[in-house]
């Protein structure tokens, strides 16, 4: 079917095994509605999607969540994927984690390990993730994947209330020994967009963290690969999403919903196709919010005549949908949306007023107080 469909098979499969997660971040990305523990599919589900995922000529499963090791058939997936030849990396908190099971994950064929870290400084760790001696686990885990010799990513989600910290963190990545570091500013989706006021850093912050980075990069290059990611709403052109919608990558939600990306629940108007009830590879192939958005033909104006058309592949649907109401809309980022200046705008007025308290999540979705000091 591939074949006859001109469809490469994606790159990787994002695997999100739980909404469980012991930290309340206030940029949480996942839905606002979550799926509950006894809506999570079953063990055998997921080992017959990591199958067909190798079938389809799949090369990366990412294991994330909320958080993965909640799950405690995670050794399972993680040896039955490493058996079929996928590429495996754990995107984790960490603070769940033990040696012991680090170590035991490793020897059933964990390749890779991807950490969160909400700010270099403790105190400040601590707060934002709403989880007392959070940080300091974080570091403790982090040493623990280097010493059992696997390649260590670094997350820095960075927003206006940790960026002046952004040099402190690049030298506990290189530190920690981390192969690769991604300064990720806050993407305003689910909760997030709950608490943009909260997190949107200033344009004076945005072009010193620039400038941090670039110099990084040069002083700890072939030692530190340095990721950034430019906070949407300052940017002039939009990012090619997910290497564009439907093109490269695939998610899978804790209850089995196969979406083109981590966000696509937001788009009301789509039903998703399950694995329970259909393969992986005719979800690909034929189902409607894959094909809805793939490719270019679907694009407005100027989308369509765009000499990046090809390169972004019109932006982001969901902050189409968010900012506009309209998620076949031209991505408000791209400077020739005509809501373009109003998005830099609202960015400007939000990140020079004080910012306002976080609202922390639960799994419950109810907003929580934060951790006493």
């Amino acid at each position: 079917m591939l074949k006859k469909l001109k469809l490469q098979a994606p790159l990787a499969v994002l695997a999100e095994l739980s909404h469980r997660c012991p930290l309340s971040c206030a940029y949480c990305s996942n839905p606002i509605e979550l799926i509950q523990k006894n809506k999570e599919l079953e063990t055998k589900d997921w080992l017959r999607v990591i199958d067909e995922a190798a079938d389809m000529g799949i090369y990366q499963i990412h294991f994330s969540g909320g958080e993965p090791t909640a799950r405690k058939d995670l050794e399972e997936m993680v040896e039955h994927a490493h058996k079929r030849k996928l590429y495996t990396n754990l995107i984790t908190s960490a603070v769940l984690l033990t040696r012991e099971r680090l170590e035991k994950l490793k020897d059933l064929g964990l390749e890779h390990v991807q950490v969160s870290f909400q700010d270099s400084e403790s105190e400040n760790a601590n707060r934002i993730g709403n989880f007392k001696n959070g940080h300091q686990k974080k570091l403790e885990v982090s040493k623990w994947v280097r010493e059992l010799g696997l390649p260590l990513t670094i997350n820095a989600v960075m927003h206006r209330q940790n960026l002046h910290n952004l040099e402190n963190m690049i030298k506990m990545a290189k530190d920690l020994d981390a192969d690769r570091l991604e300064v990720a500013n806050v993407q305003y989706y689910g909760w997030a967009l709950k608490n943009r006021a909260a997190f949107m850093p200033t344009k004076d912050q945005l072009e010193k963290s620039m400038e941090v980075v670039e110099k990084a990069r040069k002083n700890l290059k072939g030692i530190l690969a340095i990721d950034y990611v430019l906070p949407d709403y300052y940017a002039k052109k939009p990012k090619s999403c997910m290497g564009g919608w439907g093109r490269q990558f695939l998610n899978i939600d804790p209850e089995g919903n196969v979406l083109p990306c981590h966000a696509a629940q937001t788009i009301k108007f789509f039903k998703f196709d399950n694995v329970k009830d259909k393969s992986l590879s005719w979800i690909w192939e034929n189902s409607e919010p894959f094909n809805k958005f793939r490719g270019t033909d679907w694009m407005p104006s100027p989308c369509k005549t765009c000499d990046r058309r090809e390169i972004d592949w019109g932006g982001c649907r969901c902050q189409a949908l968010a900012l506009t109401g309209d998620a076949g809309a031209v991505d408000p980022t791209c400077e020739f949306s005509p809501l373009h200046e109003k998005i830099f705008g609202s960015a400007t007025e939000e990140s020079s007023q004080e910012a306002p308290e976080f609202i922390y999540r639960l799994p419950s979705n109810k907003e929580v107080e934060p951790v006493k000091k």
